[in-house]
């Protein structure tokens, strides 16, 4: 009877006759078809068709035997022909340009290097003024020297404001009984003015034109804007000082000059609850502009009063007063309108 793990082969002399083959049996085949045996298909093409896969595996590795070559540990010497062999870039003697190359810091190229960072990069937190420590130690600290100057200074205020509505008759001028720190004190509210106005100007570009600019900071926006609204101030004093010492007395001159001043100055008074309200509770911008017009139209009125009783209200001439006050208080308003559009335009970031 024959059994499952025998071979058959037509070449052997007992053909008949069940043959297991066994180790050195398989040693033999290799030996005798070294030379003609190129292909593990040629070792499984001399098997018979019922062979198991153990047979198999062992005819091919008494066939085929794998060879360990070391490897040469020598360094590698080739090199471009006419120039000398590479060096190690573990000599020390090589200077920093030899080892410095473009990709040396590239994370491609030194995989030990962090090349990236982990996780996905969030939208940044957008710009808020409440989060701004400096914008509000400075709101902070204008608030407190504003009330302790209202404290101080509350006679001073009062008497500006009597003689503000006190039409005198004749050319007889008012004395002017302010001192040096209540003069300096109302230098401290028109810088105070021009700031919060400054800062109105920011956060209204900021909400409703755009939130990046070509800057480097957003304190320096809102210094540009406290510069333009400073210089707009001293340009309208010197340009009054001058039609006013062509046309009018000294005494009336300096008269509306501290009457001026006084109603700029308390501008500030008024708009600083609206900064507060915008950037510390949320105050929509169409309110805060609303109230910003509101303040600066009562501001023109009280000046148009202010002027008249001052230079013409004894002289006449409605006509001349209207082309004044028109010339040098309404006119210069759009420049400073265009000169802040110039300024948005130019700074923001368009994409």
């Amino acid at each position: 009877m024959w059994q499952a793990d025998t071979l058959h082969h037509s070449g052997y002399k007992d053909a008949d006759a069940s043959v297991s083959i066994e180790d050195e049996q398989l040693s033999v085949v290799a030996d005798t078809h070294k030379v003609q045996l190129k292909h593990p298909y040629q070792v499984l093409r001399t098997l018979p068709k019922d062979a198991t896969p153990a047979q198999q595996d062992s005819a091919i590795q008494a066939v085929f035997h794998p060879e360990f070559k070391n490897i040469s540990t020598r360094p590698d010497t080739l090199h471009l022909p006419g120039h000398d062999k590479g060096k190690s870039i573990k000599d020390v003697s090589l200077p920093q340009y030899y080892k410095e190359t473009f990709f040396s810091q590239s994370s491609m190229f030194h995989p030990e290097v962090n090349g990236a960072r982990y996780g996905v990069a969030g939208d940044p937190i957008p710009y808020n003024i409440r989060t701004d420590n400096v914008l509000t130690s400075l709101l902070l600290g204008c608030s407190i020297l504003m009330f302790l100057i209202l404290s101080h200074s509350s006679h001073f205020i009062i008497s500006q404001i009597k003689d503000f509505f006190y039409v005198r008759s004749g050319n007889r001028g008012m004395s002017m009984t302010e001192t040096s720190g209540e003069m300096r004190f109302q230098f401290f509210f028109t810088l105070l003015t021009c700031l919060l106005l400054g800062l109105l100007s920011f956060l209204y570009t900021h909400e409703k034109i755009a939130d990046t600019y070509t800057l480097s900071s957003q304190y320096i926006l809102i210094l540009i804007f406290f510069g333009c609204f400073a210089g707009f101030i001293f340009m309208k004093v010197l340009l009054y000082a001058f039609v006013n010492w062509v046309f009018f007395p000294k005494q009336e001159n300096k008269q509306w000059l501290h009457s001026y001043m006084f109603i700029f100055s308390m501008e500030s008074i008024a708009l600083l609850p609206v900064v507060l309200l915008q950037a510390y509770f949320g105050l929509p911008a169409e309110s805060a502009i609303l109230y910003t017009a509101i303040v600066i139209i009562l501001a023109k009125i009280l000046t148009f009063f202010r002027c008249f009783t001052i230079f013409f209200k004894h002289n006449g001439g409605f006509l001349q007063f209207i082309l004044y006050f028109c010339a040098l208080e309404l006119t210069p308003l759009f420049p400073l309108w265009e000169i802040l559009v110039l300024i948005v335009d130019y700074l923001k970031i368009n994409y």
